[in-house]
């Protein structure tokens, strides 16, 4: 084999294995090169080696189908070292299949027809470009450095090391001595997907999969004088807040800078006549697939298994709402992050469901979801004004602002009726709003920004005038991304539960909450774990015995 071949087919060596190795370029979307060995790359080597000294080549069929298979590896090994490093969680081919379209069609409307399908043939183009190069990589393999190893049996050492690497870092016998010599394989992330896949579709698995029952089921066969009856009627509404994770509190930079901003919501909510108590609980997910929590909550099931929720999904099984319309309420869901029909809503079975089409916010667009939250509250009270005698109240509102990349940061308008009009921020700040730059590279400082106006608005809300008394509870849907969070965050949220009674403060004080606004640990649960909380602190009390 001349020189020149003996160049590209070491090239080729390089480039596979380099392909299957990839490491995450912490905290971007982007991948860097890394010396260690690919499991499957020194698997697909052996398996080229075994073709070859049986078949003597490979035929053309076989490499086409080599190589699809190596690109749908490349694909996996991208998507399970970039997942992690953004979200804090393993990649999920069920829930992420779901969210990645819906993520990108929420994109492209901020653009031209012809930019995002500019975009779309670029990443079609590069795709293509991706596969003919794996293609010839792997043609170089099989013809010029498969036979060349045959032949020249000093090739059998470094092969024959490198497979006992692999095997020994499999087997985990000495991963101290591997870790830098061989990277973590792509293909159990698949095997995970498959099992998966096969729990979703296959008959039976979905009742094996869920709890045969929950606290929320017994609720539901008392009478709702009884499991709501500490309420005494009132409203309850339930907002979450996106990205509201304990590192508000905690992380060295963003806690002492949020801290003036708490101390005048716990200055408002004390001039509203109400009262608050605060805790900490575990969420569902992290830095996304915020309906893990939110439903954990409202079920009182465990749904940090992405498929869980989905299975979830297509039974009957009583929610918070249910449990709420049962007992005579109105139970509003209020989604101005949705601007599409939600399939999912009739789950949930609410009353009234409010998404951004029906909000028509006509101010200027903040973010990719448009809809400032203090907008949101305002412009529902507008349109459902809450009536002396009517039903009352169950409101179910997550808020989405606070979505990553925590920008524009929008200003808070003490005006809240000027929210309602096609201008309510004024020339200046609308001019800042559409020129803000978000820096996704260092989201800390709109983080930040992003969470004074949350608690500025929560604050505000409560010095409006309230035609009936409600109760509210304030709860993170999960933690920002890691590359806010750092990495290695936990995935606790705070919750805070706000009241003008303080009997029925005291109950939720006797569960665990610490009277004020500033959470203690250690975590009460999981958000599921919240659910039987509330039932506990909303039912009405035992009556006396002699």
């Amino acid at each position: 084999m001349s020189w020149a071949r003996a160049a590209w087919a070491l090239l080729a060596l390089v480039l596979l294995n380099t392909a299957l190795g990839l490491r995450n370029w912490w905290p971007t979307p982007g991948v860097l090169p890394d010396h260690r060995l690919a499991p499957e790359f020194v698997a697909i080597w052996l398996l080229v080696l075994a073709a070859v000294a049986w078949r003597g080549r490979l035929g053309g069929r076989a490499l086409t189908g080599l190589a699809i298979v190596f690109m749908a590896l490349v694909l996996g090994r991208y998507a399970n070292v970039t997942v992690p490093s953004l979200f804090g969680r393993p990649v999920n081919l069920y829930w992420d299949g779901q969210q990645i379209p819906r993520f990108l069609w929420v994109s492209a409307r901020d653009y031209p027809w012809w930019a995002s399908t500019a975009a779309a043939l670029g990443v079609l183009l590069l795709l293509a470009a991706l596969f003919a190069l794996l293609h010839w990589a792997l043609a170089r393999l099989a013809h010029d450095a498969a036979p060349y190893a045959l032949r020249k049996r000093w090739t059998w050492l470094p092969t024959g090391l490198a497979a006992a690497a692999v095997s020994v870092h499999l087997a985990s016998a000495a991963p101290a001595v591997t870790w830098h010599l061989v990277a973590d394989p792509i293909t159990p992330t698949y095997a995970r997907q498959a099992v998966l896949l096969s729990t979703a579709f296959l008959p039976g698995r979905v009742e094996a999969a869920l709890p045969a029952a929950t606290v929320l089921e017994t609720a539901m066969k008392q009478p709702p004088e009884q499991a709501l009856g500490a309420l005494r009627g009132r409203d309850f509404k339930l907002l979450f807040l996106e990205s509201y994770g304990a590192m508000a509190y905690e992380h060295p930079r963003a806690g002492p800078q949020l801290a003036a901003a708490r101390a005048r919501l716990a200055a408002d909510i004390a001039a509203s006549g109400r009262v608050v108590a605060s805790a900490y609980v575990r969420a569902a997910t992290f830095a996304g697939a915020s309906e893990l929590s939110h439903l954990t909550l409202l079920s009182g099931i465990d749904l940090s298994d992405p498929l869980r929720h989905d299975l979830l999904l297509t039974t009957q099984r009583p929610t918070l709402s249910s449990l709420f319309r049962r007992g005579g309420y109105q139970t509003v869901g209020l989604y101005p992050a949705l601007s599409w029909d939600w399939a999912e809503s009739r789950f949930y079975g609410f009353d009234l469901f409010l998404d951004a089409r029906q909000l028509q916010y006509a101010g200027p667009p903040l973010g990719y979801w448009k809809v400032p939250d203090q907008f949101s509250l305002a412009r529902f009270d507008q349109l459902h004004p809450a009536m002396p005698g009517s039903a009352p109240r169950f409101l179910f509102f997550p808020t989405i602002t606070s979505h990553l990349p925590f920008g524009p940061v929008p200003p808070y308008q003490p005006d809240w009726a000027r929210l309602l009009t096609p201008d309510p921020f004024g020339a200046a700040e609308t001019e800042r709003l559409r020129t803000a730059y978000v820096d996704w590279l260092d989201m800390l400082p709109n983080y930040v920004g992003m969470f004074e106006y949350t608690y500025r608005w929560l604050g505000g809300y409560l010095q409006l005038p309230e035609a009936r008394e409600s109760v509210m509870l304030w709860v993170g849907d999960h933690q920002p991304a890691a590359s806010v969070s750092g990495e290695g965050a936990n995935w606790d949220v705070p919750v805070h539960i706000v009241t003008r009674d303080p009997a029925l403060l005291a109950r939720f004080v006797a569960l665990g909450f610490r009277p004020g606004l500033e959470p203690q640990r250690p975590v009460l649960g999981g958000l599921h774990d919240l659910n039987a909380l509330l039932l506990k602190a909303f039912a009405a009390p035992a009556p006396a015995t002699d």
